[in-house]
């Protein structure tokens, strides 16, 4: 059974999302904190895979990240990973809370920009018990060179500076589209990622806003979670990369798997970044998700 919750971080945020009750549990349950990647929210299939991992007896929280869909928190559409790795810690604490949950017993999940996340709330944060991270962020600076035309890096940090010295004045921050028709200005210009926001059906489009602000793509190329994969051993990582990946290419997934330590798993997916949420992929790797979570937690 799925509940609406809400919950307040520490600095007064309200951030709102699921709680999905562990099927036949007849107590307190192992549960997974989950949240979504750059600027997508909850409906974007996160509850395929909190239903996966609820049938095999496990507990979910799923939450909207501050300044997008259902949450609060301002500047809207603004995507600091410092600050939604607190939320993560916060939301790790407020599932401990709750008596449906077994507080030593807490997984998290990430995909992509929250891939990234989930590496280093498990390397900083001894709470956590077992990790998934799905075609996640591993270097901010590589994956941004790549992504980013060489001749308009430069200009884009001219970009950054020009924002920068605007809000120091007072002046809001500029915006920019998450995605774009190829060859115009965006975050995050892979040609998959336009047809994957532009294409959602309604009901998983809900809340979602074709923008995010400028310093927001700064703090990506400054975003380098696999500094910390070292240091997640002893918990168990499983990290899933998909071999036709854009966004998050293969590559560097496979060498931050290569910094990690024991016990760890590697689940090679086919298909591109955005596969992983649906159809054949989807069912492969909630499969592997779920017994992995329920290997290292129990259910």
């Amino acid at each position: 059974m799925r509940h609406d919750i809400e919950f307040s971080t520490e600095d007064g945020v309200t951030l709102r999302g699921w709680r999905y009750d562990a099927e036949g549990a007849s107590g307190p349950a192992p549960t997974i904190v989950m949240a979504h990647g750059f600027s997508a929210t909850k409906e974007m299939y996160l509850d395929d895979f909190a239903e996966v991992f609820a049938a095999a007896g496990l507990g979910v929280v799923v939450y909207d990240n501050r300044g997008f869909g259902d949450s609060e928190g301002q500047p809207r559409q603004h995507i600091d990973p410092v600050q939604q790795i607190r939320d993560y810690r916060d939301a790790i604490t407020w599932a401990q809370s709750q008596q449906q949950v077994d507080a030593d017993r807490i997984g998290v999940w990430g995909s992509s920009y929250s891939g990234g996340h989930v590496l280093v709330v498990s390397a900083i944060d001894r709470r956590v018990k077992c990790v998934v991270a799905q075609v996640p962020l591993t270097y901010g600076l590589e994956s941004a060179r790549r992504l980013v035309r060489g001749d308009m890096f430069a200009p884009t940090r001219d970009m950054f500076d020009a924002d920068r010295a605007a809000r120091m004045t007072g002046e809001p921050h500029a915006v920019m589209p998450v995605t774009a028709p190829e060859g115009e200005p965006c975050a995050l210009p892979t040609a998959d990622t336009y047809e994957f926001f532009t294409q959602l059906p309604p009901d998983r489009g809900k809340g979602w806003k074709n923008q995010v602000t400028l310093q927001s793509v700064e703090l990506f190329m400054e975003y380098e979670p696999t500094t910390y994969i070292a240091n997640i051993s002893p918990t168990p990582l499983l990290l899933v990369a998909a071999r036709g990946d854009h966004l998050t290419p293969y590559d560097l997934s496979a060498r931050a798997y290569e910094a990690a330590l024991q016990p760890k798993k590697l689940l090679t997916l086919p298909g591109g970044h955005f596969d992983a949420y649906v159809d054949e992929a989807f069912e492969l790797s909630s499969t592997v998700q779920r017994d992995w979570f329920v290997e290292h937690l129990g259910s």
